[in-house]
């Protein structure tokens, strides 16, 4: 009684994962990485974000309030176009996304080139009321 025995060795190994999981949060391979966007007060939660160019990254897109909302990042050509109604609907492209109330959306993008972006949700008068965020993708 009162001796004390040391963990089995399969337990530091558990705890070593534990204390890794963190770094590992957020990355899905080589090249790769995962993010969540929340829509929430109709606001973008991160409303601001970098990625490598070249990398392929798995955005899960998180509709945390009772209306509409989409994600259309891209240049200001392009915001342009769906601002003025001359491209009011999204074809198959996973950067222009619908996402329902209450609703989560998953796409794949990769970046190739490096530059600054934006993610807009051009919804009548959700962009005035600031659902805009920025998307700066880094050099490889």
């Amino acid at each position: 009684m009162g001796r004390h025995r040391p963990p089995a060795p399969w337990s530091w190994l558990a705890i070593a994962s534990l204390a890794l999981a963190p770094v590992a949060a957020g990355c899905t391979g080589a090249g790769e990485r995962s993010i969540e966007i929340a829509m929430r007060y109709s606001r973008f939660e991160p409303s601001t974000l970098t990625v490598r160019a070249g990398q392929t990254v798995h955005f899960t897109l998180r509709n945390d309030d009772f209306i509409d909302h989409e994600w259309i990042v891209g240049d200001d050509a392009l915001h342009a176009r769906h601002e003025t109604g001359d491209e009011p609907a999204h074809g198959d492209r996973p950067t222009e996304q619908s996402i329902p109330a209450l609703g989560v959306v998953t796409t794949t993008v990769r970046f190739p080139e490096p530059g600054t972006y934006a993610y807009i949700c051009h919804l009548p008068g959700h962009r005035v009321y600031g659902m805009v965020g920025t998307l700066v993708v880094t050099g490889g």
